[in-house]
């Protein structure tokens, strides 16, 4: 049973924690669970797209993704993961979008030790109280910014899809503007409105994504600053250090 996804959906147990493995390169595929998830990545780092952002985690850092979302996760290197399957009836309390979250010694630990307990643990006895202190824990970790939102207006949406596929691209926000048929007051409007920030920050953010998700891959660093539009690694190192902080230093 403990090897069986499924099962996690459906146990009458407020929480299931499952340990998984990947190798480089896998992905999901797009899919929804019935209930919401904790991915927490132990190792190696993913990205996870769904319709309205995508989000970044290295080691330490987990994603909470509330019940029925679609989305896919995509392993650079080789990832392990641990997955925390809450029920949707202790949601409430919990976090009502996706969010990257820190994840603290203490809740790693306890996710740790649940995972070790029997599937059908006992409710009144350890298998209990771990499950109580992951739903608090869950609670109160400090959310990180390793997330790159996607605007819904489609003509934002277009700029940022083509940046995806080019995020080297010379082009500033006029040459957008006359590419993608919007004004440039439009486009200036759209991006602080749909992801809370300029054209120039949601780009640097994507970059840096970017760069830190083919480091991981093996990538050697000219190729890497080559790839992002930046002129050396130096100026890549200090856009990484303003968005990610101490997380940058995963890659560097």
């Amino acid at each position: 049973m403990r090897g069986d996804s499924d099962a996690y959906q459906t146990v009458p147990r407020a929480i299931g924690v499952m340990p998984k493995t990947y190798e480089a390169g896998a992905t999901t595929g797009w899919h929804s669970h019935p209930r919401a998830q904790l991915l927490y990545a132990t190792a190696g780092l993913t990205l996870v797209t769904a319709e309205d952002g995508t989000w970044i985690l290295p080691a330490q850092h987990a994603l909470w993704i509330p019940p029925q979302l679609f989305h896919e996760v995509r392993m650079h290197g080789k990832v392990s993961m641990c997955s925390a399957y809450v029920a949707p009836e202790t949601v409430g309390v919990l976090p009502k979008g996706c969010r990257v979250l820190q994840v603290t010694s203490l809740l790693a630990s306890s996710m740790a030790a649940l995972a070790a307990e029997p599937l059908l643990y006992d409710e009144s006895g350890r298998g209990g109280h771990l499950a109580a202190l992951i739903l608090d824990e869950i609670a109160r970790a400090p959310e990180t910014p390793l997330t790159l939102p996607l605007p819904r207006d489609p003509r934002v949406r277009r700029v940022c899809e083509a940046l995806l596929q080019d995020p080297a691209s010379p082009l500033d926000l006029d040459g957008w503007a006359q590419r993608s048929g919007a004004s440039r007051r439009t486009l200036t409007r759209g991006f602080r409105t749909e992801t809370g920030m300029s054209f120039g920050d949601w780009r640097a953010r994507l970059r840096v994504v970017r760069a830190l998700a083919m480091a991981t891959d093996g990538c050697p660093p000219h190729q890497i600053v080559r790839a992002v539009g930046y002129a050396d690694l130096r100026a890549l190192r200090v856009a990484a250090e303003r968005i990610l902080g101490g997380a940058s230093s995963s890659w560097r």
